[in-house]
């Protein structure tokens, strides 16, 4: 299976190398200019990842952010900024960011951030069939109102 990651950032040249680099790596990329284009985009499509620049004109990353998390509850949202503050990061892991980084982003870094981003997005997922399972195991076992 293969990690199907959103890249949010205005800057062209940044998002497509980006782009370059993971869909050599085997992920399964889709690219938006914007956190307008991402909203669409997820309306209509599954993500595991999404990769947003926190400054962009428009609907800036925190806003995306917040509206992601509505349309997509789990996915998973690492932010990426040029003009980082320990505060900005804190606030967006409290809006339900995965990670805040800072540009240029290390791509090993990055990478692994993906993965384990993919993998508690999993795990959430999984707890959720399994409590599903749980229901309706516990719905059989009642007694038929009649």
């Amino acid at each position: 299976m293969k990690i199907r990651v959103l890249l949010v950032d205005d800057e062209t040249d940044f998002r497509e190398a980006l782009a370059e680099r993971l869909e050599v790596r085997r992920f399964l990329v889709t690219q938006a200019s914007s956190g307008d284009e991402a909203i669409e985009l997820l309306k209509g499509q599954e993500v595991d990842v999404v990769v947003l620049d926190m400054l962009m004109p428009g609907k800036d990353g925190m806003q995306t952010l917040r509206e992601i998390k509505e349309i997509r509850p789990l996915a998973e949202i690492i932010l990426l900024t040029g003009h980082g503050t320990p505060g900005k990061g804190v606030d967006s892991i409290q809006t339900g960011a995965f990670n805040y980084m800072t540009k240029p982003a290390n791509l090993k870094e990055l990478l692994e951030n993906i993965v384990n981003a993919f993998k508690r997005k999993s795990e959430h997922e999984e707890r959720i069939r399994r409590a599903n399972i749980r229901s309706i195991e516990i719905a059989l076992k009642e007694p038929d109102a009649e």
